[in-house]
């Protein structure tokens, strides 16, 4: 378990749940370095025997994100799923690092509109996408 990053160019993925382990599927499978954030201690704990780099704490705390090295980090998803925990993350990391490129989720599309306007680049709302993806099988 990592206590502090020391990555540059890295990607950080704050939450490690259904979207959050897909994302870090898919940088693994890219070859890009990351470093995941999460409060869960059993969480945290199954992170560190993947040997992946984990930090232990909350994505709304400037502290942990700066243990994650947003400082050198190129990107960021906010993937808590909690519309209010991630606009408070969005903020936090728009702060730390004024060039990162924020991805998040939201829940609610009232949300996304708020995500937006804090600093974020890019939102998805999964349940949006994942109801357009399975309508494009069955009409295929």
């Amino acid at each position: 378990m990592a206590a502090k990053s020391s990555l540059k160019n890295h990607a950080i993925v704050c939450g490690y749940g259904v979207v959050g382990q897909k994302v870090v599927s898919i940088l693994l499978e890219k070859k890009i370095d990351f470093v995941i954030v999460d409060s869960d201690p059993a969480t945290v704990q199954r992170i560190a025997e993947l040997k992946y780099n984990v930090v232990n704490g909350d994505a709304t705390s400037s502290r942990v994100l700066k243990d994650a090295g947003i400082d050198y980090a190129k990107a960021i998803a906010i993937l808590i799923d909690n519309d209010a925990k991630n606009l408070f993350a969005v903020l936090t990391a728009r702060d730390l690092n004024p060039g990162i490129f924020i991805a998040t989720r939201a829940n609610d599309p009232f949300a996304k509109e708020k995500l937006m306007e804090a600093g974020a680049d890019y939102v998805v709302l999964p349940q949006k996408s994942a109801s357009k993806e399975i309508v494009a099988e069955i009409t295929k």
